[in-house]
C-alpha cells in the first residue's frame, strides 16, 4: 500500500510536454513526461531528439514554446509544445524581392 502512495505522488510531480522538430522530409512530435521544474534544455535531452537528429545544435538552433522564442534555461509548463527551429535556407525578404522582380 505504501509503494502505491509513493508512486502516485511521483506520477503527480510529472508533467507532459510535446517536443517538435521538422526537416523538409519529416516531422517529429515526441510527447515526454518530465519532473515539474524541468528546463527546456532538460526536456530536449529527455526527448532523445538530439540523438535521433545529430544536426540539431542547441548553440545554433533556436528554441521556442508555441512559436515564441525562449531561453534554454526557461522552465517548462504542463502541455507546452517545445519547438526546435532550423535556420532559414533563404532570407524571406530577398526571396520576396526576387519573386516581385520576375513579375
Amino acid at each position: 500500500m505504501l509503494f502505491a502512495d509513493v508512486r502516485k505522488k511521483y506520477m503527480a510531480d510529472l508533467i507532459g510536454v510535446l517536443v517538435a522538430y521538422a526537416t523538409p522530409e519529416t516531422q517529429c512530435l515526441r510527447e515526454v513526461r518530465v519532473p515539474n521544474g524541468t528546463t527546456l534544455r532538460q526536456a530536449l535531452m529527455h526527448s532523445s531528439l538530439l540523438q535521433e537528429f545529430p544536426e540539431i545544435d542547441l548553440q545554433q538552433n533556436r528554441v521556442g514554446v508555441y512559436g515564441k522564442l525562449r531561453d534554454l534555461d526557461a522552465m517548462v509548463c504542463e502541455h507546452d509544445r517545445i519547438e526546435i527551429y532550423r535556420s532559414l535556407m533563404a532570407d524571406p525578404r530577398e526571396a520576396r524581392r526576387r519573386r516581385a522582380a520576375k513579375k
